[in-house]
């Protein structure tokens, strides 16, 4: 990532794809596109599958950046629900419903590394915000989020695994993303602040 669009805010550099800047989308891959490529990979089990996938998350970004509402929350939980509902789709439509059958720990480590040291500061300070961020969150709503969004479970196999009413469930799953999405919009101000 070039310094000057390293301290550029998300919102700024979505503005400038819409205005047809190449140079915003390759900031934004950069910035997340480990970090949805390991969620990729673990669901998928595919690193090719994975490839694809980030491939056209990163088109639907380009084309449709418009749609992109930071009211809402923030860009790289977009992409990360974007990104979860295309690889569920994609192993749905293969018939493959056994999307993780064992049970290992989600990984936040498990980014690949690619790219010069910058990359790697940047997707560190990334990783580390979001380890952050998750281990705020109550450990019912962060075993939720990581059974939903880094294991690829629906809301009902959730229940059924936690052994808890769906509506439980899906109570916390709101909460856990109201909470990340309110921790990342003031980490992202307190940046914003320091520009």
């Amino acid at each position: 990532m070039t310094a000057p669009m390293q301290h550029v805010p998300d919102s700024a550099l979505v503005e400038r794809i819409m205005a047809g800047d190449e140079g915003a989308l390759e900031a934004l891959y950069d910035r997340y596109a480990g970090l949805l490529f390991a969620m990729l990979v673990r669901i998928l089990r595919d690193t090719s599958a994975a490839e694809e996938v980030l491939q056209d998350l990163f088109l639907q970004l380009w084309r449709g950046a418009a749609r992109f509402d930071a009211s809402r929350g923030s860009l790289p939980a977009w992409l990360l629900v974007i990104g979860r509902n295309r690889a569920l789709s994609r192993l749905r439509g293969k018939e493959r419903r056994e999307i993780l059958a064992d049970s290992e720990e989600f990984s936040i480590e498990a980014v690949p590394s690619s790219g010069n040291l910058e990359d790697e500061a940047a997707r560190a300070q990334l990783m580390q915000r979001l380890r952050g961020a998750m281990e705020a969150l109550p450990p019912e709503q962060r075993e939720a989020v990581e059974l939903a969004y880094f294991e690829g479970m629906t809301q009902t196999e959730i229940a059924e695994r936690t052994k808890c009413p769906l509506g439980t469930v899906k109570s916390r799953v709101r909460a856990a993303m109201q909470t990340l999405k309110q921790l990342f919009d003031d980490e992202s101000t307190r940046q914003s602040g320091r520009l």
